[in-house]
């Protein structure tokens, strides 16, 4: 069910200087969505490549609420991965499937009180 981290997602109240550092540290900018909060609230998401073309992506959220590291895990289904996990009493939902750009997300919290954003179809 899961196939990968996807991202590692990092929050930042000043993109401009994040995005000046991870620059200089040898990352690139590969993607950016511009997005707004339920309460009109503006925040971007940008996503990073290492170097390193293998590597999983780093992704920087100016979100004013979600101010904590999100682990994001693909997986082919999300709603199938929702369906066979829930049935699990110990796996609490934070955010049922919803769809998004390319695909759909759902948040889990594990049995051990991590959190993860699972993405994919």
């Amino acid at each position: 069910m899961f196939q990968r981290m996807d991202c590692a997602c990092i929050h930042t109240d000043d993109l401009g200087k994040s995005l000046n550092f991870y620059r200089r540290v040898g990352m690139r900018e590969a993607w950016r969505l511009d997005r707004v909060t339920e309460q009109g609230v503006p925040w971007t998401l940008v996503g990073l490549d290492f170097p390193d073309a293998t590597s999983s992506q780093l992704t920087l959220s100016t979100h004013p609420e979600r101010c904590t590291i999100d682990v994001e895990i693909r997986v082919g289904d999300v709603k199938a991965a929702y369906r066979a996990l829930a049935e699990d009493p110990q796996v609490s939902w934070l955010a049922e499937p919803s769809g998004i750009e390319n695909g759909h997300v759902a948040v889990m919290q594990a049995p051990d009180g991590n959190v993860f954003v699972l993405i994919g179809a």
